[in-house]
């Protein structure tokens, strides 16, 4: 029995014939440019409001990652104490 040892041809679907619409190419050079990537938000003005809630919540973190580095053996109210330190200087930067 002889069998071809080529492979089939496979068939491509037709829509993958067909250009769309964004496969055309640019007419200037604008058109061609790459697209820049979106600004980033610019940091809180010096003396933008906290809320005491935020405040509490960016001290509690804090005074987490400050005990963390010391291996959480020493005292908690001398980490939250330097975490408010800490916040209350990030806070007052102009």
């Amino acid at each position: 029995m002889n069998e071809p040892k080529s492979k089939p041809a496979t068939r491509r679907p037709a829509s993958a014939n067909k250009k769309s619409a964004g496969d055309a190419v640019p007419k200037t050079k604008a058109a061609a440019a790459p697209k820049r990537a979106a600004a980033k938000k610019p940091a809180a003005p010096a003396g933008a409001h906290v809320s005491p809630e935020e405040r509490y919540k960016m001290t509690e973190v804090a005074a987490y990652y400050i005990a963390q580095r010391d291996g959480f053996a020493g005292d908690a109210k001398a980490y939250w104490a330097e975490a408010e330190r800490q916040i209350d200087n990030l806070l007052a930067k102009p």
